[in-house]
C-alpha cells in the first residue's frame, strides 16, 4: 500500500466513524438541509437529467433532493454496476423496482432507460471527505473516477456533511474534481489547488 493509500483509508476510517455518529435527527436535518444548498446551484433551474445515488453508511440522503426534483419534472438516473466494474446511468421512476448489485447496493431493474454520462446535466455523489479545492474521498472503489476520466462530463456536486471537511484530501493523478459541494452549511465552489 503507497504512503496516499495508507493516508486516504487512514482518514476514510475517520471521516465514516464520525458520519455514523450523527444521529437520526440530526440526518434527516442535514437532508433536509442541503436542499437549499442544491436549489442555489447556478445549474439546477434549467438541469433536466439528474444523477443522484441511494445513501447508506451515513451519507447524505438524497430521498427529499429526489422529492424536489420531481416536482421540478427533472428526470432522475440512478448508477449502477456494469460486469467491467464501470458505472452506468439508469433511469429511476418512481414506481420502479429496484434489484441489488453484488455489493449490496439497490440499483434500477435491468430494463431501465440509460443515459450516458455526457447526456448528464448534474451528478450527485456521495462523500466521505471533501475539501474546497474539490477533492473527494469515497468509499475507495474508484467508480466514479473511472466513470468520469477522459469524457466531457456534466456538472460535479457532492453531496455532504459540514463536518465531513478536511483541508486537504489526498489526490491521486486521476482522482476527479468536484465542481461544487453541497452540505448541511451552505454550497462550496470548488478551487483547483
Amino acid at each position: 500500500m503507497t504512503d496516499s493509500h495508507a493516508r486516504k483509508a487512514a482518514l476514510r476510517s475517520t471521516l465514516r466513524q464520525r458520519r455514523r455518529a450523527l444521529s437520526t435527527a440530526e440526518q434527516n436535518a442535514a437532508a433536509q438541509t442541503v436542499i437549499r444548498s442544491v436549489l442555489a446551484l447556478p445549474a439546477w433551474t434549467g438541469a433536466q437529467r439528474i444523477a443522484l445515488y441511494l445513501a447508506r453508511d451515513g451519507e447524505i440522503d438524497t430521498a427529499p433532493l429526489a422529492g424536489i426534483a420531481r416536482s421540478h419534472h427533472k428526470q432522475l438516473f440512478l448508477p449502477a454496476l456494469s460486469t467491467d466494474n464501470s458505472l452506468y446511468f439508469a433511469r429511476w421512476n418512481t414506481d420502479d423496482t429496484l434489484s441489488v448489485n453484488r455489493h449490496n447496493i439497490p440499483e434500477p431493474p435491468d430494463g431501465a432507460e440509460r443515459c450516458p454520462v455526457t447526456g448528464l446535466d448534474i451528478m450527485f455523489l456521495p462523500v466521505v471527505g471533501w475539501d474546497r479545492h474539490g477533492g473527494r474521498l469515497g468509499m475507495g472503489g474508484g467508480y466514479y473516477d473511472r466513470t468520469l476520466s477522459s469524457i466531457n462530463r456534466p456538472l460535479l456536486v457532492g453531496l455532504a456533511h459540514e463536518s465531513q471537511q478536511v483541508e486537504r484530501v489526498p489526490r491521486e493523478d486521476w482522482d476527479i474534481a468536484l465542481d461544487y459541494i453541497a452540505t448541511d452549511s451552505g454550497l462550496y465552489r470548488t478551487s483547483s489547488p
